[in-house]
């Protein structure tokens, strides 16, 4: 087994749509990036790519390669899937934390649950999406950016359990 762990932060700012887990959050600030900035995906995929010691999303898409502006975070993620996959590890879970002071994530949590699901090839319940506010304290409290926290457990696809001798 491997776990992985990813963060990511991007700034909130005018003129841009809210992306979260590939769900489009009405809000009236969006988050600033190359790509759709979704700070969600951007840490699931960071938690995939470290569990399998492959770097992270800045060595695969980095933001100096025009191909990837404005781009799906979803889209990336299939890219991150294939890689996983490739390494022969399968993905056994996902927990994800938001910290955002607003919007109010709730009703979304679902739906971000059922895309990154849905891209990874994954059985509902083996992706966990969660949000908490920090009671206005630093700069996601201040409603200045938005973090994202996400943990994975990956498992050798090909795993053989050798029984102990004794």
């Amino acid at each position: 087994m491997r776990i992985g762990h990813g963060y990511d932060v991007h700034r909130l700012t005018e003129g841009r749509n809210l992306i979260l887990g590939g769900v489009r959050v009405p809000h009236s600030l969006g988050l600033d990036g190359h790509s759709d900035a979704d700070v969600l995906t951007h840490a699931v995929m960071d938690a995939l790519l470290g569990a399998a010691a492959l770097g992270d999303i800045g060595r695969h898409f980095p933001d100096t390669d025009p191909q990837y502006k404005g781009i799906s975070s979803l889209k990336l993620l299939a890219a991150v899937r294939e890689l996983i996959y490739g390494k022969g590890y399968r993905i056994s879970n996902i927990d994800v934390t938001v910290l955002a002071q607003k919007p109010k994530l709730a009703p979304y949590i679902a739906q971000m649950e059922q895309n990154l699901s849905q891209v990874l090839g994954l059985e509902p319940g083996r992706i966990n999406v969660k949000a908490t506010t920090e009671e206005h304290l630093g700069f996601t409290g201040r409603e200045e950016g938005i973090a994202c926290h996400a943990v994975c457990l990956l498992e050798e696809a090909s795993l053989r359990v050798v029984p102990l001798r004794g």
